[in-house]
């Protein structure tokens, strides 16, 4: 009998054990196509204003879905081979060699990996359709998206899936050579013994765990992070890390321990579940340890992606609120643009000519302005009056009221805007003929100009204006230069990118004059952050497709090694509800507190360190708690189906 020959005997005998492999391997090709696929789509190509940037964050995504991928079936091809140990202690024993028996296996690689990429492409390719429909839905484009299986994504993940074939191949020749003879017979007879625990460490686990909570709830502005940053990162990280690993090696194990030395202990089944969850710690705590981390990782990544999304659509807004706007040139120049903008397909809303007078700092620009390298050197003062027609026009309710030397510094995107109280408003002075100082009231966070802008870089910097009052900006405007600002508003100035490369050229032929338009920035903005909510989505698909695989293959061993004990038990007389209800509670210990774990350091750092940092935007908490949610319920799902499996394999010779 040849290799082959033993290869297609081993499928056939083994259908079961195969099949589970066999579906991990058809998944981890339908994710790679999928997702490599949207790169070659030429409808996704054709919808988008930024093709390279596309395809460098799609072949970027690519190669950590492949680790993904890499890390979920090696591990279930480490479950699949420590399941067949015996049968490899039985070849060696009838005289094969290690090298023959990875043949075998690379024989046996090769056949699933082959069935694997047939069903994976063609799933991957009406997958990918529906998966471009909703990256477009996403973009907010109306394009339509037709069935495609490119050449290029077929070729890459077969040549992926080779290379994965390989490195199978190579676990697997590692795994049998460094197992002797008699291990391989005696693999599953090995017993776990009860981990030693101590009051005392289980109390540090909970320390560790409320310091890095108490020092992440203590927020980015506090003595700890403005002046220990990286000795509390150290910190948090230890707390977080040590402190999830020792509540499942310590406190859990302690908690068994005092459950059991209950005087009730003996009654109910709770001596049942409990006595087989203290003698699997040892071998749960890493497991445990990297759910709750990989879950809270999981959330952090999804929370802060589409927190970035929405606030990408109104962030643009308030970056640049101005659909175009460019300093005023000669009046020949300004004809030719608005000649130019009226004869395009975009509908003047309006156009405005508005005056500001031009200052120069004397005070340092961080009392009226935050980050103030982001900003112009030179300081714009607009008069209340028409600030607050602007705003207005705007229907934004950001109007001021002011009196003498009062004055509202505009700080665009200031990380802590306030109203100062009276007696500790700060004083601001500029020149323009004369130095005139004044009292600043509050520093706002709001735009009046927006970031000067450019189609290809973006955002370059944002003009620094101060509102003041009518009767200080008349005393100034006769004594100073005055700088004249052209305002559009247009129809549909999502989609003027190509109006705004053209006014772009004309204004730009002189030399640092200002300009900013919301399409040069619209689209790349809600272009990148699309690809980032879709990609991290993706990934944490597959991530939480890995982490139910960890779950699954670790109750499918567990539940194995145990039937012979709920053998036992059904013989003395336990009958189906009791066992069900056994199982049941043993599972809730191992899935209960990672997630508790995973919510709870993710809501942390999502709360104190991205939600406070966008409060002024509406009802992202309760999208924050909505994800939690939905991540709740396909954890439950994982908890339901595990309990399932359990009851049914270790019932399967009864």
């Amino acid at each position: 009998m040849t290799l082959l020959d033993l290869t297609i005997r081993n499928v056939k005998r083994n259908f079961r054990l195969y099949s589970i492999y066999l579906f991990s391997m058809i998944t981890g090709v339908i994710i790679q196509f999928t997702f490599s696929s949207l790169m070659y789509n030429e409808d996704i190509m054709d919808a988008l204003q930024n093709r390279d940037n596309f395809q460098m964050g799609v072949g970027i995504a690519s190669v950590v879905v492949f680790m993904f991928i890499i890390f979920f079936i090696l591990y279930a091809n480490s479950f699949f081979m420590k399941q067949r140990k015996k049968e490899f202690g039985m070849y060696l024993l009838y005289g094969l060699s290690e090298r023959q028996i990875t043949i075998m296996v690379f024989y046996e690689t090769l056949f699933i990996s082959s069935i694997s990429l047939i069903a994976g492409v063609l799933l991957g390719g009406l997958l990918s359709k529906l998966f471009g429909m909703l990256l477009m839905n996403l973009m907010q484009y109306d394009q339509v998206i037709s069935l495609s299986f490119p050449v290029h994504a077929m070729v890459s993940t077969a040549g992926l899936f080779l290379l994965l074939a390989i490195i199978i191949s190579v676990q697997s020749y590692v795994m049998v050579n460094r197992v002797q003879l008699t291990e391989l017979f005696h693999a599953k007879q090995k017993s776990e013994k009860a981990v030693k625990t101590s009051p005392v460490m289980a109390m540090i686990s909970l320390l560790l765990l409320g310091m890095a909570y108490a020092l992440i709830s203590s927020g980015k502005g506090s003595v700890f992070w403005e002046d220990y940053a990286t000795w509390s990162m150290v910190a948090t990280t230890i707390g977080i890390i040590g402190g999830t690993f020792l509540f499942f090696r310590q406190f859990s194990g302690w908690l068994l321990q005092t459950i059991s030395r209950r005087s009730k202990y003996h009654e109910g089944n709770t001596v049942l579940w409990s006595s087989s969850l203290r003698f699997q710690i040892r071998g749960n705590t890493l497991n445990l340890t990297f759910i709750s981390l990989f879950s809270a990782a999981i959330l952090m990544l999804l929370c802060f992606m589409t927190i970035n999304y929405k606030v990408q659509f109104e962030a643009v807004e308030r970056n640049l609120p101005n659909d175009i706007a460019f300093q005023s040139l000669d009046v020949a120049t300004n004809g030719k643009i608005d000649d130019l903008i009226k004869s395009s397909n975009h509908e003047i809303r309006f156009h405005l000519t508005e005056e500001l007078v031009e200052a120069s700092p004397v005070t340092d620009m961080h009392v009226a302005f935050d980050n103030p390298e982001y900003f112009t050197p030179g300081v714009l003062l607009v008069s209340q009056q028409t600030y607050n027609e602007f705003v207005a026009l705007r229907e934004h309710k950001q109007n001021v009221s002011l009196q003498g030397n009062e004055a509202v510094a505009l700080s665009q995107g200031a990380d802590f805007p306030e109203p100062y109280a009276p007696g500790q408003q700060p004083s601001f002075t500029v020149k323009t003929d004369k130095e005139t100082t004044f009292k600043l009231i509050e520093k706002k966070d709001y735009a009046y100009l927006g970031w000067a802008s450019h189609p290809v870089k973006s955002m370059i910097l944002k003009p620094a204006v101060i509102v003041i009052s009518d009767e200080a900006y008349q005393r100034l405007q006769d004594h100073a230069n005055i700088r004249s600002f052209e305002i559009y508003g247009l129809r549909d100035a999502r989609n003027a990118e190509d109006l705004s490369m053209q006014v772009h050229t004309i204004v730009t032929q002189t030399p640092d004059a200002y300009y900013s338009s919301f399409a040069d920035v619209y689209s790349k903005q809600i272009e990148g952050s699309s690809l980032m909510l879709f990609s991290s989505g993706f990934l944490s698909l597959i991530a939480i497709f890995a982490l139910a695989s960890v779950i699954y293959f670790k109750q499918l061993r567990e539940a194995t090694d145990e039937q012979l004990q709920y053998s036992i038990l059904r013989k003395i007389g336990v009958d189906n509800s009791q066992m069900k209800s056994v199982i049941r509670k043993q599972l809730l210990f191992v899935f209960l507190p990672p997630l508790v774990l995973g919510v709870l350091h993710s809501w942390f750092i999502i709360k104190y360190y991205i939600l406070d940092s966008v409060q002024d935007f509406h009802g992202l908490t309760g999208m924050v708690w909505s994800i939690m949610g939905v991540y709740f319920l396909i954890y439950l799902l994982f908890y339901v189906s595990s309990t399932n499996i359990y009851y049914k394999i270790v019932n399967e010779n009864h």
